[in-house]
Order: structure tokens, then C-alpha cells, then sequence
């Protein structure tokens, strides 16, 4: 992708114009109510900026995944309401996002306003990306924006094939993501780390590949360091590994090598003979976790190594928790690491970078995310970046000309 030929909004002149703006609406609802409004919060700066200038802001959105049929509970109605409530004004809705219905919709709109439209997935030809439905999209509006980083992984009509019927732009939350990443992978402050955990090895083997050509010390955690473990002859219990892919994690540790990076593994464990809230837990040497032993969580030397070589990185990217974090007391590696990270971040030492649904939620738990440099909103298209694929939403933009 050549990401120098991304353009924004910043350099053209919006007012009076509709701006059709792909955004990421796919946030929780419970009983009718938005449960969870971080992904709205995030998006409203750039409305407002849009308002401001006088653009007609139509937001485009998926929610859920309905599969081409129509679906009550999966309306964009109560978003809408939400929205409006953090813009602090109307924001106006629209029944279907095709069609007379979506067009009568648009043309109620003044400068300054800004309406929603209905589930892009209630037409399959969404997902399908197909041509039709994305020039159908595109008669709505003058500029085609995509603000839309957590769903660019997803070659579908509105985020990727609308970029070629319309003059083409990234939104504010676009570019934070892509310089945010950009900066942590491809021009970083060295030395860099990564942080890689959750359960399988199996699920991040493209990260890990990718990663390791990238940065100078990988720490593999949670489930994943088990299978590494495993590959390095060290017995593991009970604890959830993948044998059949020990291979592939010494294939791993070789491209590792011939690269500069080295692998960092947990030195001591915190191990239980159940998982469950509240299981009588002990720290033991990799030499010391027994036949019945779950390893659940990194130990305190691990934390305090991890916390010494962070010390003296510049860059840090974090995807994946050390342990078994939502379950007491198997997050104290990982709240411990995240609290070193966010120590030396807010003392000008490191630039840290994390994204996933569970790194965010871990650091939430920690109560640290908000003094990491960049906390990602996406999870698919952020894995994805990880892995050194390109992004058909950011490649469309890309290449479309603005």
C-alpha cells in the first residue's frame, strides 16, 4: 500500500456538501441502550470538525451480523439516539441505506447536519461487496469518507468498492490508527518489543511471524508460551498447549534468530490446579509445575525481567494478555506489566501502542489504558496490520484518487 497517497478532508472544502462517512457503529446494545459508547466517543471529534465546516454528515454502518435480512434488534436506531446525545444535537435516521427511503433521507439534511443511515448488512450485497450496491451507496453523497480503521479489513461495498464511485478520503480516526501502527511497526523508536498473548498459538502464527522480522524482543504470554515452552523441552502440566504445533513455534524462534529478535518466555509461573475465581494459586520455577498444574499467569521474576528490559525499549506494541486475566487472581502479570508500560509512557521513555478486544480490557481492568500512547478501537484489522497484510479499506483509499 503506499500510505503517502492517503488524503484527508483537512485539505478540500466540505461545505455544502454530503459527505457519506463509513464509520464503525458496531457497538454493544443491552435492552434498546448503547452499553458501551468508546467506539462512538472516538468518532464524534471528526463529526463535529465536519459540522463545523458545513458538510452534511451521513454516517454508513454495519451492526451485528443479520446476513442480509432485516432485523429489529439489529437497527441503527438506538446508536442514532446515542450519537446525538454525545454530539449534543439531532442527528436524524434513516430507514434503509438504499433507495427512496435513504434518498428522502439525505435531502431533509442542512449544512451542519447529520443522520445515519440503517444497517448496511441488511442487503447481502454489503459483504458481497457488489457493484451495483456501492454505486447505489454512492449516488447519496458528494465525498466518500472512511473512518472506519476496525472494519478496513473487510473488502465489502462501503469500505472498500465506494472508495472507487466517489472521491476518496481517510477520516481523522482512519489516520490515527494508521500513523499510531505505522509508528510502531514501520518507523519505531529502537529498541522496540511486542507484547503477543492470548490462549493459541494457532490463532496469531502470521503476528508472530510477521512480528519478529519487525521488532528487537517479542514476549510471548498467556497459552500461546506454553506451546513455546513445550518447544524448549519444558514440561507444562496440565496447562493449555498445542504439541502439534511445537514445530511451528521452533520455526518461529529460528526466523527470530536469523532476524536480531529475541523471544522472551516466562522464567517462573503462577500455576492452579483448577480455573476458577478464587483457585488456590502458587509460584514455582519452570522445573516445579506438576503433572495436575495449570499454568495460569507469569510470575514475579518474569514480571520484574519484563519490567528491567522494558525500561530500556523505546517502542513498545502490546496485543494479548500475560494470563488468564479476568479471572482473580491470574491477572497480576499482566496488570503489572501494563502499570510498568503506562509508568514509562507518561515519563516520556516509551511509546506504547495497544490494540485487540482483550489487551483493551486488560488495560481498562489495570486502569491504564488512558495513559498509552494510542489504544486501538479495532480488533480484526488491527491483528491483520500485525500480520503485514494490506487492508482492502485502507489499500481502496490508497489507491482511489481524492
Amino acid at each position: 500500500m503506499q500510505l503517502s497517497n492517503l488524503k484527508t478532508t483537512d485539505e478540500i472544502e466540505v461545505s455544502g456538501k454530503t459527505l457519506l462517512v463509513r464509520a464503525d457503529l458496531n457497538v454493544p446494545v443491552r435492552d434498546g441502550a448503547v452499553s458501551d459508547a468508546t467506539r462512538l466517543e472516538r468518532i464524534v471529534p471528526g463529526i463535529k470538525a465536519w459540522c463545523e465546516r458545513g458538510a452534511k454528515v451521513v454516517l454508513l454502518s454495519h451492526f451485528g451480523r443479520p446476513k442480509g435480512q432485516r432485523h429489529d434488534e439489529m437497527s441503527l436506531r438506538p446508536i442514532a439516539a446515542a450519537l446525538a446525545e454525545l454530539l449534543g444535537h439531532d442527528v436524524s435516521f434513516g430507514d434503509d441505506c438504499v433507495g427512496p427511503t435513504a434518498r428522502s433521507a439525505v435531502d431533509k439534511l442542512n449544512d451542519g447536519d447529520v443522520c445515519v443511515l440503517e444497517n448496511l448488512r441488511f442487503h447481502a450485497e454489503e459483504e458481497a461487496n457488489d457493484g451495483g450496491f456501492a454505486k447505489d451507496l454512492a449516488t447519496l453523497g458528494d465525498i466518500f469518507v472512511n473512518d472506519a480503521f476496525s472494519a478496513a479489513h473487510r473488502g465489502h461495498a462501503s469500505t472498500e468498492g465506494l472508495a472507487y464511485q466517489l472521491p476518496a478520503f481517510a477520516g481523522p480516526l482512519m489516520m490515527e490508527e494508521i500513523l499510531a501502527l505505522q509508528n510502531a511497526l514501520e518507523q519505531p523508536q529502537r529498541p522496540t518489543a511486542a507484547v503477543v498473548g492470548g490462549a493459541k498459538v494457532s490463532s496469531k502464527i502470521p503476528v508472530l511471524s510477521n512480528l519478529v522480522t519487525k521488532v528487537d524482543k517479542l514476549i510471548i504470554g498467556g497459552g500461546m508460551a506454553n506451546t513455546f515452552l513445550l518447544a524448549d523441552g519444558v514440561a507444562v502440566g496440565a496447562s493449555l498447549a498445542e504439541p502439534d504445533l511445537v514445530d511451528e513455534a521452533r520455526r518461529i524462534k529460528k526466523v527470530a534468530a536469523e532476524h536480531g529478535c529475541e523471544i522472551l518466555l516466562p522464567s517462573d509461573v503462577v500455576v492452579a490446579k483448577e480455573f476458577k475465581a478464587g483457585a488456590f494459586a502458587t509460584v514455582v520455577a519452570l522445573d516445579g509445575v506438576a503433572d495436575d498444574d495449570m499454568i495460569l499467569d507469569v510470575g514475579p521474576k518474569t514480571v520484574a525481567d519484563l519490567a528491567a528490559m522494558l525500561s530500556e525499549c523505546k517502542t513498545l506494541l502490546w496485543n494479548g494478555p500475560l494470563g488468564a486475566f479476568e479471572i482473580e487472581p491470574f491477572g497480576k502479570g499482566t496488570f503489572a506489566l501494563a502499570n510498568e508500560a503506562a509508568a514509562l509512557t507518561k515519563a516520556g521513555k516509551l511509546v506504547s501502542v495497544a490494540g485487540g478486544g482483550d489487551t483493551v480490557a486488560a488495560l481498562n481492568a489495570a486502569g491504564v489504558a488512558a495513559d498509552y500512547t494510542y489504544v486501538s478501537s479495532a480488533g480484526g484489522a488491527f491483528l491483520e496490520w500485525l500480520e503485514g497484510k494490506d487492508l482492502p479499506g485502507v489499500a481502496a483509499l490508497a489507491r482511489a484518487t481524492g
